[in-house]
Order: structure tokens, then sequence, then C-alpha cells
């Protein structure tokens, strides 16, 4: 047993020296461009962890949701509620292009919300802003792919970061982005007939 106990601490041992030497080569701090996007659960959810992961080290951040509409959700009740003074909260869409059906009042809707989403990540006290559904905007063309890459790599200050949520993220995007992960969706209970539930999806 002691010969078990002493093995690993060597094995633990030898990985943390490596660790080390690889981190000290790791230097750099920058603002970075974070995308979540694929078919899975959780791109929403992920990006307001970080969103409040930076309220609780009273870092100044912000929210702009592209599609979704105005229903109540936990994150922004939460957010509007409580930490108000540390994150701006923009829901700007009326809803899922299936609800609203009217796709030149959904071009508007996203180029305001795109025009704010701007503002806020030029401001730099904002430390994060996340620009939730951004996505589908770019995906119907509602806010073009060219102008979002253009101002995230010649306008954003170097040490905001910036997460762009939503499927099908464009290949151009990916393609600066810094952090991209991908959800990929294994199991849903919606396929087996069960509706969004509080807590879990709002």
């Amino acid at each position: 047993m002691s010969e078990d106990i002493n093995r690993h601490a060597m094995k633990m041992a030898k990985k943390k020296a490596a660790r080390d030497k690889i981190m000290a080569t790791k230097t750099d701090k920058k603002g970075l461009i974070i995308v979540h996007t694929g078919k899975g659960k959780g791109k929403s959810s992920a990006a307001f962890g970080m969103i409040f992961r930076c309220i609780a080290h009273d870092m100044k951040c912000a929210v702009v949701q592209f599609i979704k509409g105005g229903m109540s959700t936990g994150e922004r009740d939460m957010i509007l509620g409580k930490f108000a003074d540390k994150c701006a909260f923009h829901t700007m869409g009326e809803g899922f292009t299936w609800e609203t059906q009217d796709r030149t009042r959904d071009t508007e809707m996203a180029q305001a919300a795109w025009q704010k989403a701007k503002e806020l990540i030029r401001d730099e006290s904002n430390r994060m802003v996340l620009l939730d559904e951004i996505n589908i905007a770019i995906r119907y063309g509602y806010v073009g792919i060219n102008e979002v890459v253009s101002f995230l790599v010649e306008e954003k200050p170097e040490m905001t970061h910036v997460v762009l949520t939503g499927r099908n993220a464009h290949e151009d995007l990916i393609e600066v982005a810094d952090l991209v992960t991908e959800m990929e969706l294994v199991k849903h209970p919606f396929r087996s007939g069960v509706k969004a539930q509080i807590g879990v999806e709002f």
C-alpha cells in the first residue's frame, strides 16, 4: 500500500514539474474572443457562468441578448435585481425567428443590438461583454459577419473579453476567436417530450 502511495506521489510530482515548466512560458494576458457553439445545450449557460464569475471578482461586465425575447429568466432576473451596478443587461430581441415571423423587424432589432454591443465593447471599463445568440443573427443575415469580425479584430479593446454564443458559428468568426467550444448533443429531454423547465433552461 505504501509503495502505491509513494509511486503516486512521485508520478504527481513529475506531472507538477512538467506543468510548472509549461506555465512558466505562458505569460501573456489579453482580452479573449470566446465562441460557444454547437447543437448541444449549455452555450448560454456556460457564458453566463463566466459573467457571474466576473461579477464575483468585482469586474464590470455586460450582456446583450440578440434573439431571445423579454421573458423572465433566472440569470436576467438575478442580474437586474441584484447586480445591475456591475452588469448592464440588454434584451434586444423579440423572440426566436419562428415566433416573430417578421424578417424586417428581426433585422432592425438585431442591428440595434449590434450597435449597443459595439458601444459596450468600446467601453474599456467592461471587462467582459456577452453577445448571447449573436451567431443566430449572423446566420440569418441580420448582422453581417464581415462587420462583426472586423470590429472584433480592429476595435475591441486589448483587455476586453467578448463571448459570442449560438449555433452554427460562422467559420470566419471561429478563425479569429481565441477559444471555441462546440457543445455536442448526445441526448436531450425535449426529444422525449419534456419541455423547457425553470432552473434548467431559464
